[in-house]
């Protein structure tokens, strides 16, 4: 937005459901891009990749977890979750386990440094987005809190898949 100000987004008139569904995509591409670019310009230390984010970020809410759990709760491949685990327990971040229940399994689970890089990782995106938060005035803020809890159904009507479904095959 080199010409425009950050406020002032110049929208086509809305004409439905698919215009709203272009826009609604065309909104969470911009604010994913935007805050990934800005993590990294704002904290330089900011290195994950977002797959090993997104693993910590579950394994911080279930672990330990077995690999099948984890291909299976972000619809990934084993072998592709099977290789991210393997560069994160070189980085120190998970540790790798017989599973007790099941000695031919085994387990992931998160070491103090994975949880300390997810706390910081996790707390400098909040420090983002409190600060673009503040810069809207408090009618677009309102907006944005009350459309909350709307966006959440939105992302279970789509499946999101923080629970894996019952037969669901991973990608």
């Amino acid at each position: 937005m080199s010409a425009q100000s950050r406020t002032e987004v110049s929208l086509p008139r809305p004409l439905g459901a698919e215009q709203d569904a272009r826009l609604l995509t065309e909104a969470v591409t911009r604010l994913r891009r935007a805050l990934r670019s800005s993590i990294r310009t704002d904290y330089a230390w900011e290195t994950l990749p977002m797959a090993q984010v997104e693993l910590l970020q579950v394994l911080g809410e279930h672990s330990p977890a077995r690999i099948s759990d984890l291909a299976a709760r972000r619809r990934l491949a084993q072998s592709t979750v099977s290789g991210l685990i393997g560069q994160m327990i070189t980085a120190g971040l998970v540790t790798r386990d017989v599973d007790t229940a099941d000695r031919r399994a085994s387990v992931v689970a998160l070491t103090d440094a994975g949880r300390e890089k997810l706390a910081a990782w996790t707390a400098a995106h909040e420090r983002r987005i409190d600060a673009a938060l503040a810069s809207l005035d408090d009618g677009a803020r309102a907006a944005i809190k009350d459309a909350l809890p709307a966006l959440f159904q939105l992302a279970e009507n789509l499946g999101e898949p923080d629970e894996p479904d019952e037969g669901a095959t991973p990608r």
